[in-house]
């Protein structure tokens, strides 16, 4: 097997409570359990030798591999081709009922021949905690049960069973039509195995889960242009949702560089408030009002817990459970991906002040006035409160939305999105008769309006930047015509978009800012960023640029890895970078797709 395979080949595979990745020659390099951001089971994607991992492939792999997702579903089938014979592989976890948070989770791993004879080989090598904890075998032909501290974890295999150490290997050869399930089970300690599973338990567990899946894509109202692009973005999604809160991580991965052999490896198991405010449009153009409620429901408690640091009334990112502490670490026993030290667990980041939080929060629990979700009365004192704290806090420097560590500036995204704030808070208290200081925050709004203008407009390059007095191009700003703080066609924002074009465009894909123009406090560089990318599209729609748009989205796909994922970054040979996959990336997708496809049908309608 390879030692570290390309970041982009893997499929992702969950049950909406934590995720694996499963490479395309069917190895399990990444699984924490049992929540998104627990200590890892399997993590030999970060350390090959330390990490462990879960092998299930042929023994002999000199073949063709190809991998796919079973249709609408997130059910990945890894196939192997040879002159001998063709195999599969089929990878799920079950996904759980209801939204009732469970220490128990199961991956499922279904060997098969289709034609010809596979000989198929079984590696197991858990290492619990980071694999910071020693764990003991108990074996039998038929089940592995591996005993750590914190927790106990059961293999129950079809294959015959050897030990190798305190881990198990196997090996059986499967004719065609014949197949051999394997069961991973996490539990907490001493906990029981689940019953043996039996072909034809394994079977309608299998279909149970396609047709979860697939009954879930139907309820999408979704028609346009690029509808399995779409749907693939909007299952992702859906597997990075901690389904008991409803609050999305930003990836399922940690510690994935954003260079190789580069210090930027960063943990992405975690809600940004940001980032899930923003799903929450792109929820509800796909017609996904449940998943889009319950994050409005998981932000509404944070507003409401007013826990952020020194006073503020949110921090910019929180666990799953909305608990604040995210203390960062550093794993120093893993060497990280191909040399990519260090690699951190929790995120020192969680405590920088990044004021354009406070917009994104708002543009989401606006969006949800479509669905009638209005926000109650305590809620609403929690939003006021927040409001009336912005109106005081937002003329001051922070860190800016890509959080970086080189020191608080007037970043001009972060004014933009206070200014989005004021501007949707006086929308909801107009709309819905709730008592505000409506005075204050026009005042504020207005403020933030003319500062920006004067500010954070550069004459000599004709277009907005990232900081107040800088010269440094932001693509973050790439939302503003999107929350409406600017018109998309007026002519200070068109030159901005001409400027973009020039300097942080390359064939299509954006770069956030050059780092080496605004130095963020960190050694190296960084690829394009996929999302900006995809808020490139979505700004030359609103711009008028159609083809161009058409034309940058069609490229983007071809970026895409196998099927359909899109990490964070694209790197100079296009290769994938940064954590995987990545929930921002693809909830950008669904809003270019939608706002493309929007204007598509209306340049059709429209007679010549």
């Amino acid at each position: 097997m390879d030692r570290y395979p390309p970041i982009a080949d893997h499929g992702l595979i969950g049950d909406l409570q934590t995720a694996a990745l499963v490479s395309s020659h069917g190895v399990i390099d990444w699984f924490a359990s049992p929540r998104f951001d627990s200590p890892s089971v399997f993590a030999a994607l970060l350390d090959h030798d330390r990490g462990g991992y879960f092998l299930l492939a042929p023994e002999h792999p000199e073949g063709t591999w190809k991998q796919l997702y079973y249709p609408d579903t997130a059910v990945l089938v890894t196939r192997f081709m040879s002159p001998d014979g063709v195999g599969e592989i089929i990878d799920y976890m079950p996904v759980q009922p209801g939204t009732k948070a469970t220490d128990r989770h199961q991956l499922v791993r279904i060997a098969r021949t289709v034609r010809g004879t596979v000989r198929f080989e079984l590696v197991c090598r858990p290492r619990f905690d980071y694999a910071r904890a020693d764990h003991r075998l108990d074996l039998t032909p038929e089940r592995a049960t591996f005993h750590a501290p914190g927790a106990t974890a059961h293999l129950q295999s079809a294959i015959p069973l050897e030990q190798d150490g305190q881990d198990v290997r196997g090996a059986r050869t499967l004719n065609a039509g014949e197949t051999a399930a394997v069961v991973f089970t996490m539990c907490p300690p001493g906990g029981e195995a689940p019953p043996p599973p039996t072909s034809e338990v394994v079977s309608a567990d299998l279909w149970a889960n396609v047709d979860f899946w697939q009954l879930w894509v139907r309820t999408s109202r979704y028609r346009g242009r690029w509808t399995d692009t779409v749907y693939r973005s909007a299952i992702t999604l859906k597997l990075l949702t901690y389904a008991p809160t409803g609050a999305p991580v930003a990836a399922a991965t940690m510690g994935l560089p954003e260079q190789v052999g580069g210090e930027r490896n960063w943990d992405y198991r975690y809600t940004w408030v940001r980032d899930g405010s923003l799903s929450v449009r792109a929820l509800l153009d796909l017609g996904f009002v449940e998943e889009a409620t319950s994050f409005m429901r998981w932000l509404g408690a944070r507003l409401g817990a007013h826990e952020g640091p020194d006073g503020e009334p949110l921090q910019i990112m929180y666990r799953v459970d909305g608990d604040p502490h995210l203390t960062e670490e550093i794993l120093e026993h893993f060497e990280g991906y191909r040399g990519s030290y260090p690699v951190r667990a929790g995120n020192a980041a969680s405590d920088q002040l990044q004021l354009d939080i406070y917009g994104e929060a708002l543009y989401g629990l606006a969006e949800g006035h479509e669905i009638g979700e209005q926000v109650g009365y305590h809620g609403w004192k929690g939003l006021t409160a927040t409001l009336d704290w912005l109106a005081d806090s937002w003329d001051r420097p922070d860190e800016g939305i890509w959080e970086t560590r080189g020191g608080r500036k007037d970043f001009t995204y972060s004014r933009v999105m206070c200014w989005t704030a004021f501007d949707r808070g006086l929308k909801l208290a107009a709309q819905f008769s709730r008592p505000a200081d409506t005075v204050r925050w026009t005042r504020a709004r207005d403020e933030i309006l003319e500062q920006v203008m004067q500010r954070g407009w550069n004459e000599k390059e004709q277009a907005f930047v990232q900081y107040y007095g800088g010269d440094v191009l932001d693509a973050s700003l790439l939302l503003a015509p999107r929350v409406g703080f600017i018109s998309p066609r007026s002519p200070g924002w068109l030159t901005t978009l001409d400027a973009m074009d020039r300097v942080l465009v390359s064939d299509s894909l954006v770069y956030r800012y050059d780092p080496q123009a605004s130095p963020d406090g960190l050694r190296g560089s960084e690829g394009t960023f996929s999302l900006c990318t995809f808020l490139y599209v979505d700004a030359l729609v609103r711009a008028g640029r159609l083809a161009e748009a058409r034309y940058a989205f069609e490229k983007m796909q071809t970026y895409a890895n196998h099927v359909g994922l899109f990490a964070e970054e694209i790197g100079p040979s296009g290769e994938q970078l940064g954590n995987f996959p990545q929930a921002f990336t693809h909830l950008s997708l669904i809003m270019a797709a939608t706002t493309l496809n929007d204007a598509l049908d209306r340049l059709w309608r429209t007679p010549d």
